[in-house]
């Protein structure tokens, strides 16, 4: 492990930090296996352990008390274990749901599809809540009215509601949709570029503040992560009485879409139909991120490794195998290349783990259920170095296991873990970008959440309604909950729309809930027929033309 404690508190790299700052053993394989006692947080923060749902009864986590119910071989004469409910689906509201004045935009639709949801037995719904708007204006100044208003209304329809801390900024100025990090925050970044993280251009990304400033005073006296407690805090005692009953879960936003990853790539290139071509940027040149980089470096006696990231990434657009660092047999796996890779993916982690050591906290005893989400960066899944996925923060390679290590610490803290893609197939992206793999990533985050038996939420990365698609979703969720000792897994559906409620789309989504929620159901049904377009055509019919999202 390349992050020390010290080198987190360094305000600028002009200065030459204290040695005191720069305890750093040069043993990198002690430190690794020694990571999780480094970073374990005081006893008395996990004595008390949150609910992750109201069936706690049902988590994996929980040791049975009959032993007979944990299974270690095939017993013939046993009968089966008792079926449970299948995989819950949930719908995520429209991104403006709360428009950027405040107020609930188009209100009667809101109303009318979530009565739909509520006869389709959708579970409930996925609700963000933006940091910049609630927290707007000034700092410690909270606005949730239209959040309560929401909630209330998914209760009044018996809707769970999932609440995702966004604390990311979403669009870029000029798009239709555009909300922003809260105002103060980008005035202090305007005061002071370095809070947000920085490329080797120079080119600054206001999506999320810089993890290189974590704990230190730097928005009006406060730190970012004691902003995001404050945050957390106030919405669990605003919303108290909604707690474990209404809202079930709450998502941690920790970077760029709410991901856990570095912005190497803007989110919005994300969709784009060339976006396999990106190999991302090292976001390591901010003052803070420079000054941990180099008191690292000067631990492990290279000092001219602290100057920067890889000079041989070369461009965001470039083929991999042009560039030093990224091509098969690459500096990526030079000691350079693992000292840098260790450093920053430790950075991204330690971030990880202040944030869940802050939520657990916070929502310990509220009964809800606590998760992360992980980026599904699949492009160059097929090379050897997978550079964006580097670049995003994951040492992840042909020979390392990067996803390992964060489903370790999820597991620490009891975090469940969320990722996207589940309708991507291989096949069909193949055909534009055979290097891509979705289903090869999804398969290694899946076994990684597995091996330290972790509540698993999956999400699609695009609202497509083909029977391809949906049987995709089938398939993985069966791949990680169908077993004989399944994991809990739910599914939340990326979102909420005009085609949603499309005749046809309705149709099949409806039926696709259903599937989900029936245990016996292990193979998806490919005939989404018109007998099943008559039978859930009711739901769309309430909607109405006139009231659908736009």
């Amino acid at each position: 492990m390349l992050v020390c404690s010290s080198a987190m508190a360094i305000a600028s790299p002009s200065q030459s930090p204290p040695q005191s700052h720069l305890r750093l053993s040069l043993a990198l394989p002690i430190l690794l296996r020694c990571r999780a006692a480094v970073f374990r947080p005081p006893s008395w923060r996990l004595s008390a352990r949150p609910r992750l749902s109201a069936s706690s009864h049902l988590n994996p986590f929980n040791t049975p008390n009959n032993p007979s119910e944990t299974p270690y071989e095939l017993q013939h004469e046993l009968p089966p274990p008792p079926r449970r409910r299948g995989s819950p689906v949930y719908v995520a509201l429209p991104v403006d749901a709360v428009s950027g004045s405040g107020e609930i935009k188009r209100r009667k639709a809101m109303v009318y599809s979530m009565r739909a949801l509520a006869t389709a037995g959708v579970e409930g719904v996925v609700m963000e809540v933006w940091w910049g708007l609630v927290e707007r204006e000034r700092p410690l100044e909270y606005e949730w009215r239209e959040y309560l208003e929401i909630v209330a209304l998914a209760r009044s329809f018996g809707l769970k509601v999932r609440a995702v801390m966004a604390f990311h900024q979403r669009g870029v100025q000029g798009d239709r949709v555009w909300i922003p990090l809260p105002q103060w925050v980008r005035q202090e970044m305007d005061d002071e570029p370095d809070l947000a993280y920085s490329d080797r251009f120079g080119r600054r990304s206001t999506e999320y503040v810089s993890l290189g400033c974590d704990i230190l005073p730097v928005l009006k006296g406060r730190s970012p992560i004691q902003a995001y407690s404050d945050f957390m805090r106030n919405f669990r005692d605003t919303f108290k009485d909604f707690l474990g009953v209404t809202i079930t879960g709450i998502q941690v936003g920790m970077g760029p879409a709410g991901e856990l990853r570095y912005p190497s790539c803007p989110s919005q290139k994300l969709t784009w139909s060339w976006r396999f071509r990106e190999l991302g940027e090292f976001q390591c040149y901010d003052k803070y991120m420079l000054a941990s980089l180099n008191a690292c470096a000067r631990e492990m006696g290279m000092r001219e490794w602290g100057n920067g990231g890889p000079l041989g990434a070369w461009n965001l657009m470039q083929n991999h195998e042009e560039t030093e660092f990224f091509r098969s047999g690459g500096s990526w796996n030079t000691p350079y290349g693992r000292f840098f890779l260790e450093w920053y993916s430790e950075m991204l982690l330690l971030h990880g783990e202040r944030l869940c050591m802050e939520a657990v906290t916070i929502f310990q005893c509220s009964g809800v259920g606590i998760s992360a989400k992980l980026a599904g960066l699949h492009w160059h899944y097929g090379t050897e170095s997978h550079p964006c996925e580097l670049t995003a923060g994951y040492y992840n390679t042909s020979i390392r296991d990067g996803y390992l290590p964060i489903a370790r610490m999820f597991r620490r803290y009891g975090i469940n873990m969320c990722c996207t893609c589940l309708e991507m197939l291989d096949e069909e992206e193949k055909r534009t970008n055979p290097l891509s793999s979705p289903e090869g990533l999804l398969r290694q985050i899946m076994l990684a959440a597995n091996k330290f038996r972790l509540p698993l939420e999956g999400e699609n990365s695009a609202a497509r309604f083909n029977d391809e698609s949906l049987n995709q979703v089938l398939k993985m969720s069966k791949f990680y909950s169908g077993g004989h000792d399944g994991l809990l897994f739910s599914f939340n559906f990326m979102r909420m729309g005009q085609s949603l409620f499309d005749f046809h789309n309705w149709a099949r989504f409806t039926q696709f809930v259903r599937q989900m929620q029936d245990d016996n159901n292990l193979a998806a049904t490919r005939d989404f027929g018109r007998a099943e377009l008559r039978t859930f055509s009711c739901g769309a019919e309430k909607v109405g033309s006139m009231y659908v999202y736009t």
